[in-house]
């Protein structure tokens, strides 16, 4: 088939449609795509024609999943093309390798805050009070901190193949993760400062339901977020890092899970607190993770190509848009990809996160940022 001429494809349909093993849902799929083909090959009146792409493979694959789709008696997902996400194996863990995480951790904190958080050794009050002093609106101060940040982070983000050239795969990591990590932090501190800073707009703290509504709604954006940290090892350069391209878990639900799971929780806590500073911050983060959503599927489309397109082509971003109308199909057991290490990692975390608010809040505050 790859070595057919595709220009006769008034023959093609006939051809195929005398295959024994074609079932009635797949000669419809491919009738479909071969319709599609003569569509785009008709030269419109007046121009040239151009003949079909040379890209023979691409075809083949966008072939296979539109006719996977077809088979819709089958009841069976079409093969991964990306990886199966949040995979965890006991067996395959070295020891000396998380020993080594665990020194890059302790170490990469303990530098954070010498050189960064600590007032009397670090740099963040300074920057803070250079960033305060542009504006006497805590709304345009965080606009501007988040923008600082998402330029950074966007930016190396989009260097990163040019970076991994030069200086090498985790070197590159390290100084990704060196200068945005300070950047979060200083984001993260002035808006728990000063969230309550700002214009009343409404209050809703008391109304019965809001508090479990908006808990329920930051709970699940975790469930979301999580995807860009599956290896904690890739993350903090043990594992040499690489750019993922996930398709189970959460990734079958939506493409872009970081980003909604940023909306739902900027949402939550827009409605929890009810000012400007909190929607100011949430313009900012929703802002960001739309363009970065855009620069992922950019930076993955240049680094996988056709296997990109074929996984781009089954989730949606909305999330179960694409599952309620039939363009992705669930495995029978799907739920099992949830039940893993990552996930039951990201739930503790999340709820002990919820607990020591009280004691985030109160460190944030002796900083004076």
């Amino acid at each position: 088939f790859n070595g057919l001429p595709l220009c006769s494809c008034s023959v093609n349909p006939i051809l195929f449609r005398s295959l024994p093993f074609l079932s009635s849902n797949t000669w419809c799929a491919y009738k479909t795509f071969f319709r599609s083909l003569q569509a785009r090959q008709s030269p419109q009146r007046g121009a040239k024609p151009t003949g079909f792409s040379s890209n023979h493979t691409l075809f083949l694959r966008r072939f296979r999943a539109r006719s996977s789709l077809g088979d819709a008696a089958d009841d069976e997902p079409p093969p991964l093309v990306g990886e199966d996400s949040a995979v965890f194996e006991l067996a395959k863990q070295k020891i000396a390798s998380w020993v080594y995480f665990s020194v890059i951790l302790g170490t990469v904190l303990y530098v954070l805050d010498m050189v960064w958080i600590d007032n009397s050794t670090g740099f963040g009050k300074a920057f803070i009070n250079v960033v305060s002093g542009l504006s006497d609106s805590h709304e345009v101060v965080m606009l501007i901190l988040i923008m600082i940040f998402a330029t950074v982070h966007s930016g190396l983000a989009s260097l990163r193949d040019l970076g991994e050239q030069l200086i090498g795969e985790q070197a590159f990591r390290g100084l990704f993760a060196g200068i945005s990590l300070p950047l979060v932090v200083s984001t993260i501190v002035y808006f728990i400062n000063h969230r309550y800073d700002g214009q009343q707009l409404w209050m809703l703290q008391n109304v019965p339901g809001v508090h479990q509504l908006v808990w329920l709604s930051s709970f699940i954006s975790f469930f979301f977020l999580y995807p860009s940290t599956f290896n904690l090892l890739d993350v903090a350069a043990v594992d040499k890092p690489k750019m993922h391209l996930w398709e189970t878990g959460i990734m079958r639900i939506t493409r872009h899970p970081q980003m909604v799971g940023q909306v739902i929780w900027c949402l939550a806590h827009t409605v929890w607190i009810g000012n400007s500073v909190a929607v100011a911050a949430s313009v900012g983060l929703i802002g960001h993770h739309l363009f970065s959503a855009w620069n992922g599927d950019r930076r993955l489309a240049l680094r996988y190509g056709e296997d990109f397109e074929v996984v781009k082509s089954r989730p949606s971003i909305i999330p179960f848009a694409a599952i309620l109308d039939g363009q992705q199909k669930l495995p029978k057991e799907c739920c099992k990809e949830f039940i893993r290490l990552p996930y039951l990692a990201s739930t503790a975390l999340t709820l002990g996160a919820y607990f020591v608010h009280p004691l985030m809040q109160a460190a944030n505050f002796q900083l004076h940022w």
